[in-house]
C-alpha cells in the first residue's frame, strides 16, 4: 500500500513538475535578441541575451532581469489573449 501511494504522489505531482521545469529551462536557453516576452510581469522586447541576465526594453525604460524570470515568450501570432497572465 505504501509502495502505491509513493508511485500516485509521483505520477500526479512530482513528474508533472519536473516536465514543467525542463520546459522553462528549455525557453530561457533559447532567448534571443528581439524576442517579446513577459518576464516578472512586465511585457518588453530583449535588447541584449547575457549568461545570467537579458535586458529588455519596456516603453522607454531598459530594465535588466534576470534570465529565469523570463515567463514566456510571445510570438507574433499571440493576441490580446496572449498578455493574460493567469493563463498556462
Amino acid at each position: 500500500m505504501p509502495v502505491a501511494f509513493l508511485g500516485i504522489f509521483y505520477a500526479l505531482l512530482i513528474r508533472p513538475q519536473q516536465k514543467q521545469q525542463k520546459e522553462h529551462e528549455k525557453l530561457v536557453s533559447e532567448l534571443k535578441s528581439g524576442d517579446r516576452v513577459v518576464a516578472a510581469g512586465m511585457v518588453g522586447t530583449i535588447i541584449t541575451v547575457k549568461d545570467d541576465s537579458v535586458t529588455l526594453r519596456t516603453g522607454e525604460s531598459k530594465i535588466e532581469v534576470v534570465r529565469t524570470s523570463v515567463e514566456r515568450v510571445i510570438t507574433e501570432g499571440d493576441g490580446p489573449a496572449s498578455l493574460d497572465l493567469n493563463k498556462k
